[in-house]
């Protein structure tokens, strides 16, 4: 069984966009943006301005949004044109070099994109390109889609259509040129992407709580397979394949990712997640006497099972809300400190009580040990684990950072051994059947392969391992490295 205290218990998040077309404050509106989508990516931030000179503008940073962006910092970005990014790395390293947005000057003009998503033809993509002379100089797949878009043609259109059908996988773009602001969502529509109105402009954001900060209006989402160009000459919408293909949205937005606040395919994401935490609780009715969340993930879910179950909710779980990003650290006590130092029990709520716990997800099962310990140490009688998903049993190859099969404690483990792993008295998982019925949505309009292993787009397995670990060496070796420098300064 994986030791306790391990960083990647959970799923890291992917990336947050967002676009501003024709506002005299582009950037700040961009800063706003990326700080409502700050959960969508923790590693870096960018934003790239264009002027009435039509020159772009760009600040990008390791860090946090307000670490990144200063007063001082958006007063250098000019312009009533931006798009920003947010990051996490799933493919390329966790560097400067690969923060987004990426802006290129060439023999168009000058181009920015910013990515979220995986695409799984990348390899084949930048060798072809490699092979044709093209030089990278990130290891991110949106340099790809830059390198085709500046490939020769016949003209703009025409170009940003050709380029993009040539990508595979998951991917949601915002691109800006010197005169346009462009939306795109794969034709299967994994990752979302929705448009607004903002007085006599226009916004696009990866979630709709974005909207809601800047009191922007709602227009719609951005459809599966649809290139949105925004233009003085205001909206118009290309589709790259009008023969529908499957559409495959990550169910895990609703279980996980997306905030609570924002609205996906029409259904607010706080709404899904009580119904899943409804379902649960009908599907696995237990005994006890509270209902306690793992905040802040777990919190809509456990509402609901309190809601369906009639056992009291309490917050016996206080979440310190300033913990920076975790590394990898050399010994267990530390790995330990990293996981409890975020979570603080209320012991005198749950001494001597039979205790449901509520969590999103199991995905190594390290620091849901430590959570159920830390009740039975507080008094705890009883407690019970219930997950508002299905077990984690295959890889994501779309860009969230589920890793190896050899990793997955569902795919490695019966539930029987999973509990005893834990030390809980029971475990449960909502049924998939259950997790899509709580969208109020059709199961065909999801992809579930990280349960069921249905891939909807191909993928090279070897490749996808081979990415995979050499990002987990990245890792280690990115943490080695603060370790000794922080090791070094503490001797002067």
């Amino acid at each position: 069984m994986p030791r306790s205290g391990s960083v990647a218990d959970y799923p890291r998040h992917y990336c947050g966009l967002f676009g501003v077309f024709d506002h005299a404050e582009a950037a700040q509106l961009t800063y706003y943006g990326l700080y409502a989508l700050q959960h969508r990516g923790q590693e870096s931030a960018g934003i790239v301005t264009c002027d009435e000179r039509r020159q772009f503008h760009v600040h990008r940073g390791m860090g946090l949004v307000p670490q990144v962006f200063s007063t001082e910092v958006l007063e250098r970005l000019p312009g009533n044109m931006a798009i920003g990014h947010t990051r996490y790395s799933t493919t390329g390293s966790s560097h400067l070099r690969n923060a987004q947005p990426l802006a290129v000057d060439c023999a168009r003009g000058q181009v920015a994109i910013a990515h979220n998503g995986n695409l799984t033809n990348a390899a084949q993509l930048r060798h072809e390109l490699e092979q044709r002379g093209s030089i990278f100089q990130t290891t991110v797949d949106s340099e790809i889609i830059i390198h085709l878009l500046t490939q020769p043609g016949r003209d703009g259109d025409h170009d940003l259509i050709r380029s993009l059908r040539r990508i595979e996988g998951a991917y949601a773009l915002v691109l800006m040129t010197t005169h346009e602001l462009i939306g795109v969502r794969d034709p299967h529509g994994f990752r979302p992407l929705s448009i607004g109105r903002l007085d006599d402009g226009w916004v696009l954001a990866s979630e709709t709580c974005a909207f809601d900060l800047l009191h922007a209006d709602f227009v719609r989402d951005v459809e599966p397979g649809e290139v949105v160009i925004i233009d003085r000459n205001g909206l118009r919408s290309i589709q790259l394949f009008p023969e529908h293909p499957r559409r495959a949205f990550c169910i895990f937005e609703y279980v996980y990712f997306a905030r609570p606040d924002s609205v996906i395919s029409g259904r607010n994401v706080h709404q899904v997640r009580v119904a899943m935490g409804r379902q649960l609780a009908r599907e696995h009715p237990r005994e006890a006497d509270i209902v306690v969340p793992v905040p802040d993930s777990g919190n809509c879910a456990a509402l609901g099972y309190s809601l369906e179950s009639g056992i009291p909710f309490e917050m016996a779980f206080v979440r310190n809300h300033y913990v920076g990003r975790s590394f990898l650290q050399p010994t267990q006590l530390i790995r330990d400190f990293n996981v409890r130092v975020k979570l603080n029990l209320i012991g005198d709520l749950v001494r001597g009580k039979r205790v449901v716990i509520v969590d999103d997800s199991i995905v190594r099962g390290t620091t849901c040990r430590t959570r159920v310990n830390s009740l039975k140490e507080a008094g705890a009688k009883e407690v019970h684990v219930m997950v508002s998903c299905p077990p984690h049993m295959h890889p994501c190859v779309y860009g969230i950072d589920f890793p190896q099969r050899k990793y997955l404690m569902a795919a490695n483990y019966t539930v029987e051994e999973i509990c005893r792993y834990l030390k809980a008295d029971s475990l449960a998982y909502l049924s998939q059947e259950g997790m899509v019925e709580a969208t109020g949505l059709a199961p065909d309009s999801f992809c579930m392969a990280c349960y069921d292993g249905h891939y909807p787009v191909p993928y090279d397995e070897t490749l996808h391992k081979h990415i995979m670990e050499a990002r987990r060496t990245q890792e280690r070796t990115l943490g080695e490295t603060l370790i000794q420098e922080d090791q070094q300064q503490r001797l002067f």
